[in-house]
C-alpha cells in the first residue's frame, strides 16, 4: 500500500525519496535587488533537512518591474547565478531535491514594490479594495513574457537546482489567462476556453524547450477561483487533460485568489475538514485526466494518516505541506518516523474585532495575518532561530505595515473604489 514514506520516480527520471513535497512560500528574503541572500540559504539549509522527498522555493519573479512582494527574488539574466547556485547547495545538502517556483503576479503586483502599474491579460482590477487598475499586456509583450519564464527557467538549470514549477494558480498572471473574469480579451489569447488557456501551454512548452527533455517542469494550478463567473472546475479538468499531453512531470493543484483566499481554508466544508486536504476530492475528480502524470494536492494536510489514506485511494501521488514547516522545519521527517504525528500550523487571529472591525475587512486582515505571521516564523528560521509558535498576533501586523505600509491593512468595502485609478492611462 502506498503511503508518504514510498518512494516516487518522475517522467523525466528524477526519482523523489518520499511522497511529501515542502509547498511554495513566499519568503520575501531577497537583497534590496532582489537576489538571493545568505538568510535564504540559511533557511533552506532547514528545510532541506526537513525530511521533504522534494523541497519547492516560494515566488521567485521573472520580471523584476513586478513583484508579488517587495523582497521576491528576481531572475532575469545571470547576474546572480553564484549566488542562486549557493542558494541551491544549501538546500541540496540535506538530501532533498529543490525545485524553483517561476512567477509573475501580473495584476496582483503589489505597486509599492514594484513602483510599475500592473499589467494583465485585460484592465480588470482584483476587487480588493485600493486595488490599482493593470495595463492590458500588448500581443508583443505577451510573448517576452513568455521567454522571461524560460530564460529564468534556462538560468535556474545553470545554476544547480533540480527542477522548476511554473505558478498558474492564486490570480497570478497565467491563472489570469485562465479567469474569464481577468481575461477579456478578443484576440488569439482570450475568449474561448481554448484560447485562454493558450498562454501557460506556450509558457510551459518554452520553459520545456530551454532546459530539455531530462529536466523536471511541473506547474502548480487552480481547481477553480471560487468566484461567480470565473474559471471553474469543469474548466480546469480540461485544462489540466490538455496539459497531460505536454512533457510535464508533476501537477500540483490548489485554487482560489487573493480576492477568494480557498488555499488558506476559505472554502472550506465539513467534509473537507474531515479529510484535512482542502482540494482532495477534486483531485479524485481529475485523476483519470492527468493520466500518468503525477499529481500533488497542497492545502489543510496535518496528519500521517490523512495523507497515507489520500495516496493509498489514489486520490493523488504527493502531499504537499507548508505553513507547518514554518512551526516544525523538521515536521516531514517526524511524520515520516511517527504515524501519530500532527503537523500543526498556527492559527492567528486579529482580537478585539468589535472595534477593529470598524476599521479593516476582518475576514481578509485575517487571511493577510495568518500569512504574515506564518512569514514572520520563516524569517526567524533565516536568522537561525527556532519559530515561535506563541508570537502575538498584533507583532504579524506591525510588521506587515513595516514590509507593506499601511496601503497592505484591508479597509472595509465601503472604500473599495478610493485608490482604484491611481495609474494613469
Amino acid at each position: 500500500m502506498i503511503g508518504v514514506d514510498e518512494p516516487l520516480t518522475l517522467a523525466c527520471g528524477q526519482a523523489l525519496a518520499n511522497r511529501l513535497m515542502k509547498a511554495g512560500l513566499s519568503e520575501q528574503l531577497s537583497d534590496r535587488e532582489h537576489a538571493p541572500t545568505p538568510r535564504l540559504e540559511q533557511l533552506y539549509d532547514r528545510w532541506g533537512h526537513s525530511g521533504c522527498g522534494l523541497v519547492v522555493t516560494g515566488n521567485v519573479t521573472v520580471d523584476r518591474r513586478h513583484l508579488a512582494e517587495p523582497r521576491n527574488v528576481a531572475i532575469e539574466d545571470g547576474r546572480d547565478r553564484d549566488r542562486l547556485s549557493r542558494w541551491a547547495n544549501a538546500a541540496k545538502r540535506g538530501g532533498t531535491h529543490i525545485w524553483v517556483q517561476l512567477n509573475h503576479p501580473g495584476r496582483q503586483a503589489n505597486p509599492l514594490a514594484g513602483r510599475t502599474r500592473p499589467v494583465a491579460p485585460s484592465e480588470v482590477a482584483i476587487g480588493i479594495p485600493g486595488a490599482p487598475r493593470p495595463r492590458a499586456l500588448t500581443g508583443d509583450e505577451i510573448e517576452v513574457a513568455i521567454q522571461r519564464f524560460a530564460t529564468a527557467a534556462s538560468i535556474v538549470k545553470d545554476s544547480g537546482f533540480d527542477g522548476v514549477q511554473i505558478h498558474g494558480a492564486h490570480g497570478y498572471l497565467i491563472s489570469q489567462f485562465l479567469s474569464p473574469l481577468a481575461n477579456r480579451r478578443n484576440d488569439e489569447w482570450g475568449g474561448s476556453l481554448e484560447r485562454r488557456m493558450r498562454f501557460p501551454i506556450a509558457v510551459l512548452r518554452a520553459v520545456r524547450t530551454a532546459v530539455g527533455d531530462g529536466f523536471p517542469v511541473g506547474i502548480k494550478l487552480n481547481s477553480a477561483d471560487f468566484q461567480r463567473g470565473g474559471f471553474t472546475e469543469d474548466e480546469s479538468e480540461r485544462v489540466i487533460a490538455r496539459l497531460a499531453n505536454e512533457q510535464i512531470d508533476l501537477i500540483e493543484i490548489s485554487g482560489g485568489t487573493f480576492e477568494r483566499p480557498a488555499m488558506m481554508g476559505a472554502a472550506e466544508r465539513q467534509s473537507t475538514r474531515e479529510r484535512e486536504a482542502y482540494f482532495l476530492t477534486y483531485a479524485e475528480r481529475v485523476r483519470a485526466h492527468a493520466g500518468t502524470v503525477p499529481l500533488a494536492v497542497t492545502g489543510g494536510f496535518r496528519s500521517r494518516s490523512a495523507m497515507d489514506r489520500a495516496l493509498a485511494e489514489g486520490a493523488c501521488d504527493v502531499v504537499g505541506i507548508g505553513r507547518p514547516l514554518c512551526i516544525d522545519p523538521a515536521a516531514a521527517r517526524h511524520l515520516l518516523e511517527d504515524n501519530c504525528y500532527y503537523a500543526a500550523a498556527g492559527t492567528p487571529r486579529i482580537a478585539a474585532r468589535s472595534l477593529l472591525g470598524r476599521f479593516v475587512d476582518l475576514h481578509a486582515a485575517d487571511a493577510l495575518l495568518d500569512v504574515q505571521w506564518h512569514t514572520d516564523q520563516i524569517h526567524r528560521i533565516a536568522n537561525g532561530l527556532n519559530p515561535n509558535p506563541d508570537r502575538p498576533w498584533w507583532l504579524s501586523l506591525m510588521t506587515t505595515v513595516r514590509r507593506n505600509g499601511l496601503a497592505a491593512i484591508p479597509r472595509p468595502r465601503r472604500t473599495a473604489s478610493a485608490n482604484r485609478d491611481r495609474y494613469p492611462q
